[in-house]
């Protein structure tokens, strides 16, 4: 039986609830999930499906990230709720492409963990799953493994094998609407021009898990707990000097709440400008003492997040400081424009907590 997967939390518990359901099936898992965004999201939840399969036994197969020619398919859909058209052409198009995969290996069933996603309409699927079987001539396999308790054993499973749990279905459109909801910053769709790792982005969590499969390779003990921190990302920034804008690299935190400041240095001491606005501090890349030359050199080989924060409370003497600290190259008694738009707010993460 071919078993198109969605994410590790699905298929962790739906193939091992197959196994016992088909005991004399072969299961073969295929990932095919180009309507996943952005491609750092699809590369983890691929990441983290291979390692639940190897756990399981389970061969795994893996489709094309064909996400221009998913976009076709739901164009004009855009704006569909969860569980509308949208979903029922996304459905479609994976099991279709399924479907021919299971024929193409010589499989005629075919069934998908899609159908223990409690964010999913069984119905719809079905109904999707059917259409599929009629045209392709597989046999089409749908369990209702949601029902007595299935969804309640589904997440503490995933919980005790300490798997990658994403927090929206994975499409643009859908994660949208649900951050819109939220309130909050689609910060998923944020990567920086430096390729800077930031905290608690995609990027961030796939560094965790891959430590994580580590470990468990090397048979260390360990657990995963999440905490609650104070996010930032930067939206855009830059100084202009006179009409000529200038580079600059404000460091994490840099936060005002008002994204247009015009002032001057009000004087200068060991290669930092004290602006006359909102707590701002203009720092000369000299202050770096040689470890970055340029502004160029340090957007191409930017510091660590850590190493930023670190540089926040070396120049304000606080870890709390939320003042706009923008490095410059040449600091001069001069006046100068900074527009500034970010955003902090409050976020949660995981961490690992390891027993020696």
């Amino acid at each position: 039986m071919l078993v198109h997967i969605c994410c590790s939390v699905d298929s962790h518990f739906f193939l091992q609830e197959l196994q016992k359901l088909y005991p004399e099936e072969k299961l073969i898992g295929f990932f095919y999930d180009p309507n996943i965004h952005p491609y750092s999201e699809y590369e983890l939840r691929l990441f983290d499906v291979k390692r639940s399969c190897e756990k399981l036994g389970i061969e795994l197969l893996e489709g094309e990230y064909d996400y221009e020619g998913w976009l076709r398919a739901v164009r004009g859909l855009e704006n569909e709720p969860e569980k509308g058209k949208r979903c029922s052409v996304c459905f479609d198009n994976r099991l279709e492409i399924s479907a021919q995969k299971a024929l193409e290996i010589g499989e005629k069933s075919l069934t998908t963990t899609l159908l223990t996603s409690p964010k999913k309409s069984i119905e719809q699927l079905r109904e999707s799953a059917n259409e599929i079987a009629n045209r392709y001539g597989v046999e089409i396999v749908t369990p209702d493994f949601r029902k007595n308790g299935g969804t309640t054993r589904q997440f503490a499973l995933a919980k005790k094998d300490m798997l990658y749990h994403q927090n929206y279905c994975g499409c643009m459109f859908a994660l949208k609407v649900q951050r819109e909801y939220q309130g909050r910053v689609e910060d998923e769709l944020f990567t920086p021009i430096n390729r800077q790792v930031l905290p608690g982005s995609i990027e961030d969590r796939k560094k965790l898990y891959e430590r994580v499969y580590n470990l468990e390779k090397d048979g260390v003990d360990f657990r995963i707990r999440r905490e609650k921190f104070l996010n930032y990302r930067l939206l855009r920034g830059y100084v202009k000097e006179g009409k000529t804008t200038i580079p600059s690299y404000p460091l994490f935190y840099s936060y005002s709440k008002r994204n247009y400041i015009k002032g001057k240095i009000e004087f200068i001491k060991d290669d930092i400008g004290f602006f006359n606005r909102d707590e701002v501090l203009l720092v000369s890349i000299k202050y770096l003492k040689g470890t970055r030359k340029s502004l160029k050199e340090l957007m191409q080989n930017p510091l660590s997040i850590e190493d930023e924060m670190a540089l926040r409370e070396e120049i304000t003497g606080s870890k709390f400081n939320l003042s706009p600290i923008i490095i410059i190259e040449n600091l001069e008694d001069k006046k100068y424009e900074i527009y500034l738009n970010s955003k902090i707010y409050d976020d949660v993460r995981e961490n690992l907590v390891i027993f020696r």
